[in-house]
């Protein structure tokens, strides 16, 4: 296995990553801040009041997403095993 051959692995591991984590983080991240502002502007400090929203629009993601993510990890699979074939 050459320099290259590990770059592209190591290259394709991390957009693996940031496609299968990316949509949960950014729906978790765009829903904490509107939580939060809210808690804000009504003056609501109940630190529960975050994690009802977060988990459903998480769901709500991790299930529209899901297919996508699947996908990602087959080809991932697909590239590491044809590597391994190819010694």
């Amino acid at each position: 296995m050459t320099g290259t051959d590990v770059i592209e692995i190591a290259r394709a591991a991390l957009v693996v990553v940031l496609t299968v984590c990316g949509p949960l983080l950014a729906t978790s991240l765009i829903v904490g801040l509107v939580v939060s502002l809210v808690q804000a502007v009504t003056q609501i400090q109940e630190q529960t009041l975050t994690f009802v929203p977060k988990v459903l629009s998480m769901g709500i993601v991790l299930l529209m997403t899901l297919p996508m993510m699947g996908h990602a990890l087959a080809d991932f699979t697909h590239l590491i095993s044809d590597k391994i074939i190819a010694g």
